[in-house]
């Protein structure tokens, strides 16, 4: 992991790192998934394929029981063979559906809000939908940061460690722009 820049805000670090999620030692890391958790593609067959299939399995029968998840919301899974205890995976927008920016910000606090009901106290986010959902990059990291920070204004404290993570220099440079900026 490269740590490109960190901060604190209301009582939580803020780190933005450069690296595999995967790797990330964290409570809880998060997915961009699609909504019938078909870990297929990108970082959610990575999860898989370092955490086992017991997380497609758990994710299969989640959608069984509760139908697909919509757009907007998230769900949590184990992490199995993960250095995480938990993946949180979140439907966010495919670019061009409608009403992008709000579904957004509410996978993002779905994310937040599982987090914290589940007294999970350390995090990493990825770029959720600013991959193959074709969400512009610049414009999706300044949503979640913006996202995180009115969370953390509402609920301070609740979070010890937040990482905003990207596999490339291009995402982790973005969530740097967006924190500074914020």
């Amino acid at each position: 992991m490269k740590e490109i820049y960190k901060t604190t805000f209301k009582g939580t670090k803020i780190k933005v790192l450069q690296g595999d999620i995967t790797e990330e030692k964290v409570e809880a890391i998060v997915n961009a998934a699609n909504s019938y958790l078909r870990h297929g593609g990108g970082v959610a067959l990575a999860i898989v394929r370092k955490g086992g299939r017991e997380i497609q399995d758990e994710s299969d029968e989640l959608v069984r029981k509760n139908g697909p998840v919509q757009v907007g919301k998230a769900v949590i899974t184990k992490g199995y063979r993960l250095k995480s205890k938990y993946v949180i995976h979140t439907v966010g927008p495919q670019w061009g559906e409608g009403n992008e920016k709000e579904k957004l910000k509410s996978a993002i606090r779905s994310v937040l809000e599982i987090a914290k009901n589940n007294n999970i106290r350390s995090i990493s986010i990825p770029a959720v939908s600013c991959g193959i959902f074709g969400f512009p990059k610049e414009e999706g990291t300044k949503i979640i940061v913006d996202e995180l920070i009115n969370f953390l204004n509402e609920n301070a404290n609740i979070f010890d460690e937040i990482h905003l993570i990207g596999i490339d220099e291009e995402i982790p440079n973005l969530f740097k722009e967006a924190l500074i900026n914020a």
